[in-house]
């Protein structure tokens, strides 16, 4: 493919790559290469401006060098106002990669005779391009051409013959046009004559410019049919593509923490990297807050994180975090986080997109706070605050990037709705509430829905303290929920009553020791006198024991003294039958 064309979609026509942002993307690669493009508006919409950074664009990045034939502005002053913009002319017309060339139309000193044509154009602008081998030409703008004459017929004719010629010649060709009357053009024939016609508007609503861009036409190939925001800064001109995005945003299975370790926990483990997060509440519940303390986890992480505050200066905010023990400051310094703080009343709603987009485009961050979204009703009505919010969803996370999101609640309201109705487009939704008891309001905290994941289906109570946010589990009482004083309390009477429980179990149980040892002291009492009753007995049995046997001895000895048979005859009597007995008997007699 050749460097200086753009990738065309299959069965479509060559393309020339205009280099500006998002401009390529909606025309499908570009310009129609080699034929004339219309580029059409009212004054100060910025159509020399494309024309001029069309041209620039293809002599530093494509290698095509231009032409450039202004009929209102000079050579000098077309340099100078294009430097504001970073785009040196100079320069490159010393490289003889561009060449202006200020034709000079003056209605004063013009006499209208017989039949009018531009054939000394078409020397002058030939020579043009063949001197400098120009592959781009720009013609700004064609009604200061024709200002001067009034045969509209012949007008006409000399518009198809100019729009042939650069046909003719091969050359990518812009020409500016003034918007007319009921019609594109003063002329009416332009926007037919044009293979493509870009139409740029600059509108005011309610005090709050817009620029939009729109594909009028472009044959031969598809293109975007919308209207597109677009933004003119120090960089040039950047078209915001947003309407064309599809739901084929890239999933993540990996988390990314809230900043908050119990809220992690409720989570089981974080949010999802790359979807969107939508923190909602009533005033004063803390959104900002759990925003900055998810901002300070992502930059604590080495990672890039984008703050758009609607309501706060970048100082404010961080002079007001220190309050709770989170310090911006070193993320700032290290290019780790940057805010963008405007009023949301500055821009209107495409142009906060617009610019919002472009930073982040700069910036390439990986995660982005909106505090708050909600704020957006002010600069539109809410169905156009409702579709800005969704294209900026669908645009961050296209990009992969973890967005959170603040938005404010009505204090009569439903609280589970946004105010800018984004909660069905966002993958978590965390509810913040006030929690109101005995004249005090203290804040709660649950989740009221995270997809792809379990998670708590508890309220917590939120704190905001000097060493940042805390969450901690709600208290259920006789009476319902309780948080803070009530809860502080209640907590007081029930450690009261545990200590009560506890004294009084403690009471019993000394008791019980007392009489354990009382009866083992009894019992102790026992044992000894039963020992000794023991020892009294055992020795009365073992006198009693000798008696016997001295007893027995001493009748043994009085019968052998006496020689009394009758012991022996008893023995005899009592064995008659065995022989050896008897006989041993028998001896003895």
């Amino acid at each position: 493919m050749s460097r200086r064309q753009a990738r065309p979609v299959a069965g479509s026509i060559a393309k020339a790559r205009t280099g500006i942002e998002g401009l390529d993307e909606v025309t499908g690669g570009g310009l129609p290469q080699g034929r004339p493009t219309l580029v059409s508006g009212a004054a100060g919409c910025g159509k020399t401006l494309l024309a001029l950074q069309f041209l620039v664009s293809g002599a530093t990045r494509f290698g095509e060098p231009g032409v450039f034939m202004a009929f209102e502005e000079t050579g000098r002053e077309l340099t100078d106002n294009a430097r504001s913009l970073g785009f040196d002319l100079a320069r490159l017309e010393r490289r003889k990669r561009l060449l202006i060339d200020h034709v000079r139309v003056e209605r004063s000193e013009i006499d209208e005779t017989g039949e009018y044509d531009l054939g000394g154009l078409f020397v002058r602008l030939g020579h043009a391009i063949d001197t400098l081998g120009a592959k781009r030409v720009v013609l700004d703008t064609i009604e200061s051409l024709f200002s001067g004459f009034s045969n509209a017929s012949i007008l006409r004719a000399e518009l198809r013959r100019l729009f042939r010629w650069l046909k003719d010649r091969g050359v990518t060709t812009v020409i500016t046009g003034e918007r007319g009357e009921g019609q594109l053009t003063r002329q009416g024939l332009e926007e037919y004559v044009s293979d493509c016609v870009i139409l740029l508007d600059h509108r005011v609503d309610e005090q709050r410019s817009t620029r939009r861009l729109r594909i009028v036409k472009y044959r031969g190939t598809t293109h975007g049919t919308n209207e597109y925001p677009f933004l003119i800064d120090e960089d040039g001109i950047s078209v915001m593509p947003i309407t064309t995005l599809r739901l084929e945003h890239k999933v993540y299975r990996s988390r990314i923490s809230t900043g908050v370790e119990a809220l992690d926990g409720m989570l089981s483990g974080g949010y999802y990297r790359g979807t969107s997060v939508l923190l909602s509440g009533t005033a004063g519940t803390g959104k900002t807050s759990l925003a900055s303390q998810f901002a300070a986890s992502a930059c604590g992480r080495g990672e890039r994180c984008l703050f758009f505050a609607f309501e706060e200066s970048a100082a404010q905010l961080q002079r007001n975090m220190r309050s709770i023990g989170i310090d911006f400051a070193p993320f700032v310094a290290k290019g780790l986080l940057r805010f963008q703080a405007r009023r949301a009343t500055m821009h209107g709603l495409e142009m906060h997109l617009a610019t919002m987009l472009k930073a982040v485009r700069e910036f390439e961050p990986q995660v982005v706070v909106v505090d708050p979204i909600s704020i957006m009703l002010a600069a539109g009505d809410a169905r156009e605050a409702t579709l800005l919010a969704a294209r900026l969803v669908d645009s961050l996370k296209s990009k992969g990037i973890t967005s959170l999101y603040t938005s404010l609640t009505s204090v009569n309201g439903n609280e589970a709705q946004s105010d800018v109705g984004i909660s069905s487009l966002a993958d978590s939704w965390l509810l913040l509430r006030e929690l109101e008891a005995n004249g005090e309001r203290n804040r709660g905290l649950y989740v009221l829905k995270s997809r792809g994941m379990p998670h708590s289906n508890q309220v917590r109570e939120f704190l905001l303290t000097s060493r940042g946010i805390r969450l901690r589990d709600i208290y259920v009482g006789p009476e319902g929920v309780l948080a803070g004083s009530s809860r502080l309390t209640q907590e007081a009477r029930e450690r009261a009553r545990a200590l009560a429980a506890r004294q009084e179990i403690e009471s019993h149980a000394r008791q019980l020791k007392r009489k354990r040892h009382s009866l083992d002291a009894q019992l102790e009492a026992l044992r000894t006198e039963f020992a000794l009753e023991e020892d009294e007995l055992r020795r009365r049995i073992e006198d009693a024991r000798v008696r016997e046997g001295l007893h027995a001895r001493d009748q043994a000895a009085m019968a052998r003294r006496r020689g009394d048979g009758s012991a022996l005859l008893r023995r005899a009597d009592v064995r008659p039958s065995r022989g050896k007995a008897s006989t041993r008997a028998g001896a003895t007699a």
